[in-house]
């Protein structure tokens, strides 16, 4: 097994008034050139937008862009005629393919939207834009995986345009589960969104990153409640 461990405090950090980013990948005026990427997955922000404010309109290509509130509602406009609003249980999910435009916004004046920016590179460049979002019970994430994207179409998942899997799951202490790796030239990278866990024997906290490869599963033991976000990406 090989790991790369990135702890919450070393992430890249903007600061720009109205947003609060931290980056676990290199991203804008961040550069390391030991984090430029996790295999496929490219981005792994942590945004908080200030009330009423937000991303103005603005272009993507080649990229599958994923969304996760954590609190507030953000607001979604895009060139392809969708106007949403995503709240802490939804997940979004935008794929760039040939060229999209899209802003994103606080949708609320008297309180902050927290939530998580993914990026993902694309299995097929060029495919007609595409976007879907869902609600995911956040029930059904207590101490048992819950698959949240995926890269075949069904009713329960969104489907990705990449051999990408997306598993949420609440931890309650003393709870164990593993995750088993779909493909072994696949990765796992884990986000521990709160909480305390141990991932293979070694011990994280709340925002802390750790990648995995070259092995068949992951175990996560729960120190304290925990939330977890497990992204299984081409390496």
């Amino acid at each position: 097994m090989n790991h790369v461990l990135h702890r919450a405090e070393t992430r890249g950090h903007a600061q720009h008034g109205w947003l609060d980013s931290h980056h676990s990948f290199s991203f804008g005026h961040y550069y390391d050139p030991e984090r430029i990427n996790f295999g496929a997955l490219r981005v792994l922000n942590d945004d908080v937008v200030a009330p009423g404010m937000g991303f103005g309109t603005h272009p993507h290509d080649n990229m599958e862009i994923i969304s996760i509130p954590l609190s507030g509602d953000l607001e979604h406009q895009d060139s392809m005629g969708n106007v949403k609003v995503i709240r802490q249980g939804d997940i979004q999910i935008m794929s760039a393919g040939t060229g999209v435009q899209h802003s994103e916004f606080n949708h609320n004046k008297d309180r902050e939207v927290r939530f998580l920016q993914i990026w993902i590179f694309p299995k097929i460049r060029n495919i007609k834009p595409v976007y879907d979002q869902k609600t995911f019970s956040q029930d059904k994430r207590v101490n048992c995986l819950q698959e949240n994207v995926c890269p075949d179409k069904n009713d329960n998942s969104i489907q990705i345009n990449q051999d990408a899997w997306i598993n949420l799951c609440i931890l309650t202490p003393g709870k164990a589960i593993e995750y088993k790796i779909h493909n072994e030239k696949n990765g796992v990278y884990l986000f521990l969104i709160d909480g305390e866990i141990k991932a293979q024997d070694i011990q994280m906290k709340r925002r802390d990153g750790l990648g995995l490869w070259n092995t068949p599963g992951i175990t996560m033991e729960s120190i304290s409640q925990s939330e977890v976000l497990i992204l299984e990406v081409p390496m």
